[in-house]
């Protein structure tokens, strides 16, 4: 029978020692707030009323799928999400390559590019909201320079929420650059060198080289803008409340709104944990493709011969 030596259970012993206060704060502040929300979930528990609480089971979410107002926030988050994750990838990988050059003077870029990124979100919230303003904003006064008339942006039901995307990809495209940067720099320069010999031209290399290189570093960015495009909230509660007419309104926002600003915890925290599912879901099935592509790969090697 294997004993454990005195030494390796000392080490044992800091190491748990290390882990405790993360294990302490994890607890008390990711654990015990999910298991609350999913219990308040099934109550109608109200903040002004907390002793008159009940419990409602499934009346929650019953009522999320007849709400209108939640529907129209998941149609406005889904928009959100699909235009801002693919353009800002794409453009944060454009702007990592025009940095990547080795040219004099293209440093400064780098920090004009993520100079955006290290200003708070409300603060350029604010600052867009007076570039957006009908009277005196300055994107109205570009406009009329040119003979366009003046545009409502933010007061503008249809225009509100791409005023928006356009604010985020410019002020989030910066992060995802350098992350890109840096797989760009650790792809071997032989393999350039090889294709200079092929005579390979500039897409070529782009898509025989340098994609399949910083495929890792793609799937990466492309998983934390997605979800932080998921999270989006700062921006409408800044510029527009969810306004006009509910057209920015996205679900984060509708989680605050309803448990936060309206009180109804039981509401709130059903539309959270629903969210949750939905991205857990998202989750494993991303996974089970990943598994499912990768099986095919193996198999058109084994039997196909890669072909």
């Amino acid at each position: 029978m294997k004993t454990t030596s005195v030494r390796q259970k000392c080490i044992d012993r800091t190491g748990w020692l290390f882990m405790l206060p993360a294990i302490v704060f994890g607890t008390v502040f990711l654990i015990v707030p999910i298991v609350m929300c999913f219990l308040y979930s099934f109550s109608d528990f109200y903040m002004l009323r907390p002793e008159a609480t009940q419990t409602v089971w499934f009346d929650n979410y019953v009522a999320l799928f007849r709400d209108e107002i939640f529907g129209k926030a998941i149609g406005n988050t889904l928009l959100f999400v699909v235009i801002v994750v693919p353009v800002q990838c794409a453009l944060a990988l454009g702007l990592a390559l025009l940095v990547n050059r080795k040219d004099r003077g293209y440093g400064i870029f780098k920090l004009a590019y993520f100079a955006p990124v290290i200003t708070s979100m409300t603060v350029v919230s604010l600052l867009f909201q007076l570039f957006y303003a009908r009277d005196g904003g300055v994107f109205n006064l570009l406009l009329s320079a040119i003979g366009v008339p003046a545009q409502g942006f933010l007061q503008d039901e249809s225009q509100a929420m791409f005023c928006i995307i356009f604010m985020s990809v410019w002020q989030g495209a910066g992060y995802q650059m350098i992350i890109f940067l840096a797989g760009l720099q650790g792809v071997p320069k032989e393999l350039y060198e090889a294709a200079d010999i092929d005579a390979a031209n500039a897409w070529d290399k782009f898509t025989h080289i340098t994609l399949p290189s910083i495929a890792p570093i793609s799937s990466f960015v492309f998983v934390i803008t997605l979800v932080g495009a998921f999270k989006m909230f700062t921006q409408s509660y800044i510029m527009t409340s969810g306004g006009p007419n509910d057209s920015t309104l996205t679900v984060v926002y509708y989680i605050f709104q309803k448990g936060m600003s309206e009180q109804l915890v039981g509401y709130g925290s059903a539309i959270s944990m629903l969210f949750t599912a939905a991205f857990i879901l998202a989750s494993v099935f991303k996974n089970l493709g990943a598994k499912g592509i990768g099986a095919y790969k193996k198999y058109r090697a084994s039997v196909l011969g890669g072909y």
